[in-house]
């Protein structure tokens, strides 16, 4: 393929992240690439109901031509023609009955559309708060106020929940055009100015959201910590339980959240939330690592330099830094090791 890029899905991490960030980073800069390998890392390989609609929205948002778009497919051509802002609408479950993520497929295509001459409306139906995701309140919450600082303009819309496994949540997201980005500088976090969440249930006993809440609450009250969080009757098809704590310091934002499951106690729930914050707390960093990991592409197309510090360089974060360099002329400095708290640089 003339002066395409040709990328490794299997390479650090070996995800579903590698993909995504290929085909934002193609459709917008209208590269043409091939990924093979794709998720070999993982225990089902190739492209799942999630990555297949992730590969179609970005067909379609930059009227790509393009080959190997199947489940289960290891290797795909995507040769993009331009991005088109529009009116959208994309079902994780069309393909396959699934409850594949939501707001991993708007992470595959909000940075394109963002830098579109036109704005873009978007629907999307699937899953909104399910394991190894963001959940749609981490991306309006946590996401979207630090993406505003860059220039972002972007507003979610949450209609109905998706839990794992039924799914059938629904987001809507407006993008309007950004022009350009604008580097950050988020090196110290400032002094924290309140905790505060929501517990959810769906389908089940307000009870539980009652136990998840309390025990978040009475771990962190017990460290000095004093949240408020909201019970939510969560609208959905299915059933599902969801705990997260959104964090607000003076120059930086992040969030903790835990899924419930069968045979998982509600108390447990309400810890590991609690328990994540304190770990990221302690680390003195400006910026959990999946907010750190969600900027990086941002970061490296915004005008001057960026500087963020994150609580823990991840294998996750570092492939997608490796996706990223091989898309565009710029080179991430990285402070720190995987697994640690570190500092990362940039200039866009």
């Amino acid at each position: 393929m003339e002066q395409g890029i040709k990328i490794d899905g299997g390479y650090g991490e070996g995800g579903g992240q590698i993909l995504r960030s290929a085909l934002a980073l193609s459709s917008l800069t209208k590269r043409p690439m091939e990924v093979h390998n794709i998720r070999k890392g993982r225990k089902n390989p190739g492209l799942q109901p999630q990555h297949l609609t992730s590969v179609l929205a970005a067909q379609k948002i930059a009227s790509a031509d393009i080959s190997g778009a199947a489940l289960g497919s290891q290797h795909l051509r995507f040769l993009p023609k331009g991005i088109q802002g529009g009116n959208y609408s994309f079902d994780v479950s069309e393909k396959k009955g699934s409850a594949g993520s939501v707001t991993l497929v708007l992470q595959t295509i909000l940075l394109p559309l963002s830098l579109a001459i036109r704005g873009s409306t978007i629907g999307i139906i699937g899953g909104t708060h399910v394991p190894w995701s963001p959940s749609f309140q981490y991306l309006d919450h946590i996401f979207l106020p630090v993406a505003k600082r860059i220039g972002l303009d972007i507003r979610l819309t949450l209609e109905r929940w998706g839990f794992y496994p039924k799914g059938g949540g629904k987001v809507e997201a407006e993008v309007l055009p950004a022009g350009s980005f604008s580097a950050i500088d988020i090196k110290e976090r400032g002094d924290l100015k309140r905790i505060w969440g929501v517990s959810a249930t769906s389908n089940l006993p307000r009870s539980i959201a009652e136990r998840q809440r309390d025990q978040a609450v009475t771990i962190l009250k017990g460290r000095g910590f004093a949240p408020q969080i909201d019970i939510v009757e969560a609208p959905s098809i299915g059933q599902g339980t969801f705990l997260i704590l959104i964090t607000e310091f003076e120059n930086s934002i992040a969030g903790f959240s835990s899924l419930g499951a069968r045979g998982k106690r509600a108390e447990k729930v309400g810890e590991e939330a609690a328990t994540a914050f304190l770990d990221f707390y302690q680390s003195g960093a400006a910026l959990d690592p999946y907010l750190a990991d969600q900027l990086l592409p941002y970061l490296a197309i915004a005008k001057g330099e960026s500087i963020i510090t994150t609580s823990r360089i991840s294998r996750h974060l570092l492939t997608n830094i490796w996706v990223i360099e091989q898309f565009l002329p710029v080179k991430f400095i990285v402070e720190g090791k995987e697994g640690e708290p570190g500092k990362i640089t940039v200039s866009g």
